[in-house]
């Protein structure tokens, strides 16, 4: 079976700049990120606030290759980064002391990933 390509243009610019981060690093974090998001739709994750509040400790930065969503509450200040978040997750996030990014935000401010988490 052939591999389809992505068709959003803005998924397909966000793969290509964590694969360029990845490779002028040397870091191999940002290419799995960049490898989850090209597989098909059904497979990514979707990662609601409460699993963030219950693994997540405080001040943690977290990357999702997929969506955050809103389900639950979260108390801890943490950083998340994913390829789309809700409005409501992002307010609840906020509201929290904590900071909502896109990939490529988390990506330029962290180029080596040190200290990042993947979870979903």
């Amino acid at each position: 079976m052939a591999k389809t390509s992505k068709t959003n243009p803005q998924l397909q610019r966000v793969v290509r700049e964590l694969r360029e981060v990845s490779r002028e690093m040397g870091v191999a974090i940002w290419r799995d990120i960049a490898d989850r998001l090209e597989r098909s739709r059904k497979n990514w994750s979707e990662v609601n606030l409460s699993r963030l509040s219950r693994y997540a400790a405080k001040g943690e930065q977290i990357v999702v290759p997929g969506v955050v969503l809103a389900t639950g509450e979260i108390s801890t200040a943490v950083t998340v980064a994913a390829f789309r978040a809700s409005e409501a997750a992002r307010k609840k996030i906020e509201a929290a002391g904590g900071k909502a990014l896109s990939l490529l935000e988390l990506a330029v401010q962290n180029p080596k990933g040190s200290g990042v988490r993947i979870m979903g």
